[in-house]
């Protein structure tokens, strides 16, 4: 049913969580899990290319030692859009991604808001 899992990351704590249920995705349906960072071209965390760099090599070392081979992209552009594209592109059956807590009704500008919105699949939102 999901042959191909997106996970876009980014250094929240609650990436961590969500990497469970990916993780878990993935190996129930033997899925392609594609791991998805972007470089914010707004100042903040994201916005240092070696962070993000390193963070997909924490990811797929994570995901490897679990005995799921990922695939990493890292873009660079504003994260909503990016998910969309990269979702549209790789024929993703489903996003999987966290959000900080803020429900999606009274914050429409966090970013699983606005992916929930523009996704071309499926979007699995890990509170």
């Amino acid at each position: 049913m999901f042959a191909t899992v997106l996970f876009p990351i980014d250094q929240s704590r609650q990436t961590m969580d969500t990497a469970a249920v990916a993780l878990r995705l993935a190996q129930q349906h033997q899925s392609r899990l594609v791991v998805l960072s972007v470089v914010e071209t707004e100042e903040g965390a994201m916005h240092d290319p070696a962070a993000v760099s390193q963070l997909l090599d924490q990811a797929r070392e994570s995901f490897e030692k679990a005995g799921v081979a990922c695939e990493v992209i890292e873009r660079e552009g504003v994260p909503a859009f990016v998910i969309g594209d990269v979702a549209d592109e790789i024929n993703a059956d489903v996003i999987v991604m966290g959000t900080r807590g803020i429900t999606l009704e009274s914050d429409q500008q966090s970013t699983a808001a606005r992916v929930i919105q523009l996704a071309p699949c499926p979007v699995l939102v890990v509170p």
